[in-house]
């Protein structure tokens, strides 16, 4: 009986050493484990942080690559217009000679006599010149309708007849255009 009474002792014993080390174990690793999920967490926090600094710095690369694209297209388009027009101031001053070109041609009579033929060579070519760098006359015809956008009204004078009214009576100055641009609006006379 005293053996087993000492074994139960015993028995007792081991159970009671067990249960503490297994509270132990538990205790030990309560905190471990907190820790783990408190490092987790941490790691969690920084990888949304990082994704949202990924996501802010694409934003800003999409936003910066669109606005080069657009001063690209834009700088290209001025230059387009530039070369277009890069010759304009030339050829404004340029268009009173051609006015005393027309005026000279009115004032020969017989263009078959060999004086006007130099002229008439001369005043082609510049008029080829002109061209040739895009700038033409408007086609105005007598009783077209008034257009702001490319006529400039001098004088207003009673319209011979009534469907002259509102109308072009007499185009005093010929108006010029460079690639479709007005660079002169044509002077002329309207009907009242």
């Amino acid at each position: 009986m005293e053996e087993n009474n000492t074994q139960q002792q015993t028995e007792e014993q081991v159970n009671k050493t067990a249960e503490a080390s297994a509270e132990n174990v538990a205790t030990e690793t309560a905190p471990e484990s907190q820790d783990v999920k408190a490092e987790e967490n941490a790691k969690e926090i920084e990888m949304t942080k990082l994704k949202a600094e990924i996501a802010e710095s694409k934003d800003k690369y999409l936003r910066l690559y669109s606005e080069f694209e657009n001063f690209r297209r834009r700088t290209a388009k001025e230059k387009l217009e530039m070369v277009q027009t890069a010759n304009e101031q030339l050829i404004k001053a340029m268009l009173p000679v051609s006015d005393d070109f027309e005026r000279a041609e009115k004032s020969f009579k017989d263009k078959n006599d060999k004086d006007s033929e130099g002229f008439l060579l001369i005043q082609s070519k510049f008029k080829k010149v002109l061209e040739q760098y895009g700038a033409k006359p408007m086609d105005i015809q007598k009783g077209a309708d008034f257009n702001a956008d490319f006529h400039e009204a001098i004088t207003q004078i009673p319209a011979p007849e009534e469907s002259l009214k509102g109308k072009i009576i007499d185009v005093v100055e010929k108006g010029y255009l460079l690639n479709d641009k007005v660079i002169r609006y044509a002077k002329v006379v309207v009907g009242n």
